[in-house]
């Protein structure tokens, strides 16, 4: 239950939820950079692809911890979160294409969004937690 498959994408949601918060961070960063080039993460789509194409399979699948780690040969069907530019962005005049309403906007939902898969993972850990206690006897 501890490794289930919930758990592994409640790890991987918070862990692309990281590297977004670190994404727009950098982003505000280097507001006053000239020619820096925004980046955002994109896990969610990739996410949704993974969910509508494992359900109804059940098969045994390798998970890497760390993107450090040699990958499984059938690794290739988890999302990972990845790094992409902003082709949307205006560029100014200085060659930098940052936002800064719109990273603050999108800082402020990434924000809630980790609340709630916080949450989330708290409430998994929970009902494991009741069922060790006894279930509530």
């Amino acid at each position: 239950m501890l490794g289930s498959y919930h758990t592994q994408i409640l790890e991987r949601s918070m862990n692309a939820a990281n590297l977004r918060h670190r994404t727009i961070t950098n982003n505000l960063a280097n507001i006053d950079t000239p020619q820096f080039k925004s980046q955002q993460v994109v896990f969610e789509e990739y996410l949704q692809q993974e969910l509508s194409g494992a359900l109804g399979k059940q098969k045994l699948e390798a998970y890497r911890t760390n993107e450090r780690h040699i990958p499984f040969a059938n690794a290739g069907g988890f999302a990972m979160p990845q790094i992409v530019s902003n082709p949307n962005n205006i560029v100014q005049n200085n060659g930098n294409d940052v936002d800064l309403e719109s990273e603050q906007t999108e800082l402020a939902k990434n924000q809630i969004w980790y609340s709630g898969l916080t949450q989330l993972t708290s409430g998994s850990y929970q009902k494991i937690r009741s069922v060790i206690d006894g279930g509530g006897k």
